[in-house]
């Protein structure tokens, strides 16, 4: 049976795709180049949410890779044994880090600031930060933290480094892939971590967070996720892919911490069949994304085991999915942030 014929099977009947299935099945069927064979000598790879499951295991496949990495966290301590193990590990000395409360706007400023100064030139920005809150928990402004946290800071903090991942203050609008400018060798890349867990929400603005009487922490989990994936596709529309690309994933059903105490029912009833993928399988496909010259090619795409995947797996996300919606998001993250793609 021919492998993309198996491929669309595994993705259509859902658990095998996103459980250790997946990946154990498509290594096989195409061939998959081992991520150690990949060189990101000298490259620049910012990663928040890098000190714990996928993110920590990015963090030690990027190390491995020779990266010049950059993990942005609010713990230092834990970041700084984080570092100090990864450097052991791997033998790479080139690990940086930047202390700052993503949940926060005003650390986001600060880190940002940061990195620019340290940092002229980014090659990769991996947002993975990100948390499942089963009773509502508020950032400092008011806002619910899943949603500052996944949709409103890494927008910001995007918008903050555009410069440094090759985008002039005055971006170009031609989304058309080619050759980086004569500045860089490559575009920069941004990626972001989604969940699966999006599919079940449609896009919404209006009910981007959710009404304190009818919250539920996996709904309003997978609502930013939905968000954060159009947010992808919309960064695609306005930057041109000469100057830098952008992808979002999501990296199957993974046996992590946060998943484990945010949804231990799942983890009770997956865990023991084997099911769950290991942290690394769930960073295989960012750290792909990050090394590989595919995502080169196109921009604003959805990726789940090495390969572009739809948005959507019903017709309730895909009537959801409107232009008017769609520029409702971006413009609430320009209100919400103070951060503008072209500045009023």
């Amino acid at each position: 049976m021919n492998a993309h014929l198996i491929d669309t099977l595994l993705e259509k009947t859902v658990v095998p795709s996103f459980s250790s299935i997946g990946p154990g099945v498509r290594r096989r069927l195409f061939d998959w180049q081992r991520l150690e064979s990949y060189d990101l000598t000298g490259r620049v790879v910012v990663l928040t949410g890098g000190t714990s499951g996928i993110g920590e295991a990015a963090a030690e496949l990027y190390a491995t890779l020779g990266a010049t990495l950059v993990i942005v966290a609010r713990d230092l301590e834990k970041t700084q044994r984080t570092i100090e193990r990864l450097s052991n590990q791997s033998g790479n000395t080139d690990m940086h880090y930047v202390i700052g409360d993503l949940g926060r706007q005003e650390d986001v400023h600060t880190i940002a600031a940061e990195l620019s100064s340290r940092f002229p030139a980014i090659d990769v920005l991996a947002h993975n930060a990100g948390a499942l809150f089963n009773e509502r928990r508020l950032a400092q402004n008011g806002i619910d933290l899943s949603v500052e946290l996944m949709v409103s800071t890494p927008f910001l903090l995007t918008g903050l480094l555009l410069p440094q991942l090759g985008v002039p203050h005055e971006p170009l609008h031609d989304t058309t892939a080619g050759t980086a400018t004569a500045a860089r060798p490559r575009p920069g890349r941004v990626l972001t971590m989604s969940s699966g867990g999006m599919y079940t929400e449609p896009l919404t603005v209006d009910g981007l967070c959710m009404p304190d009487a009818t919250y539920q922490g996996a709904q309003q989990y997978a609502r930013a996720k939905r968000a954060q994936v159009v947010l992808n596709e919309l960064w695609g529309e306005r930057i041109s892919a000469t100057q830098c690309v952008f992808h979002a994933l999501h990296p199957g059903w993974v046996a992590t911490p946060g998943i484990t105490e945010a949804l231990p029912g799942f983890s009770r009833i997956l865990g023991p069949l084997g099911l769950l993928r290991s942290p690394r399988e769930g960073a295989d496909t960012m750290v792909w994304l990050s090394a590989d010259t595919e995502p080169e090619k196109d921009t604003g795409k959805f990726w789940h085991d090495r390969a572009q995947r739809s948005i959507h797996m019903s017709q309730k996300t895909r009537k959801a999915n409107t232009d008017e919606r769609r520029q409702a998001l971006w413009q609430w993250c320009e209100a919400h942030t103070g951060w503008s793609l072209t500045p009023v």
